[in-house]
């Protein structure tokens, strides 16, 4: 295994840094991953152990580091993250290193993973499809509006709100089935309040507004609580086809 560490994608902002961790075989494919920490804290380092095993399995792995409140307010954090998938796509034109490329993260990482999957303007800054990409991992993210950015709002972190801060406002019926790559969801039995069932509602309102489910995944870690789990193993299988 090689790690690259603290590669700038975006030299007006110290935190805005990603580590690459490259497998012996290349090219492989490659998850770019989002760390949690509710917007507020949290690093690209502090990732799980596990997860950093990912390049044993001759899979690349991208964590990526972003802006925070209280320094950032909402977009910054969305707009970090695009940049930084942008970046990979052009580094990868040049180096060649991964062959497929699968973007997710965990908790407010996984909430910065739906944005950019289901508000398509934040990649289409770049040219980006969101479903030109293998597969997408949201682990354990708040479909709604993130309490974080509700506080910011002044409102209460308890609030459920679905406006265009949320991932679930963007679900539409305008999908293209054939293009639609695959996702895969992971919620923990005994989640944070209404994790659970905010994640079956944004299910279920794909499957209303017609979006493919035969390459829709959900993944209940049964014992566990919010983000107390490795999803390496699951990680694996998923980008590897294995159900």
């Amino acid at each position: 295994m090689k790690v690259i560490k603290n590669v700038s994608y975006d030299n007006r902002y110290p935190e805005c840094t990603l580590d690459i961790y490259l497998p012996d075989i290349n090219p492989s494919p490659v998850f770019i991953y989002f760390h949690g920490g509710g917007l507020e804290s949290g690093s690209k380092e502090e990732i799980s152990e596990d997860l950093k095993q990912l390049p044993n399995h001759n899979i690349a792995l991208v964590s990526v580091g972003y802006r925070l409140y209280p320094q950032a307010k909402y977009p910054d954090f969305i707009l970090d993250v695009a940049k930084a998938i942008n970046f990979i796509k052009e580094y990868n034109k040049d180096k060649q290193l991964f062959s497929d490329i699968y973007v997710g993260g965990t908790s407010a990482g996984g909430y910065l993973a739906m944005m950019l999957y289901f508000d398509r303007r934040y990649l289409g800054e770049y040219g980006i499809d969101p479903d030109e990409f293998k597969g997408w991992v949201f682990d354990a993210g708040q479909p709604t509006v993130h309490f974080n950015v509700l506080r910011e709002r002044g409102l209460d972190t308890r609030l459920v709100r679905i406006d265009e801060g949320a991932p679930l406002y963007f679900i539409n019926k305008d999908i293209d089935n054939e293009k639609q790559t695959k996702l895969l969801f992971i919620v923990a039995e005994h989640d944070l309040p209404n994790r659970y069932e905010q994640t079956m509602l944004l299910l279920k309102t794909l499957d209303q507004f017609n979006y493919d489910m035969t390459k829709v995944k959900l993944v209940i870690m049964l014992g566990y609580n919010h983000a107390t789990y490795s999803i390496c193993e699951e990680v694996n299988k998923f980008i590897k086809g294995i159900n």
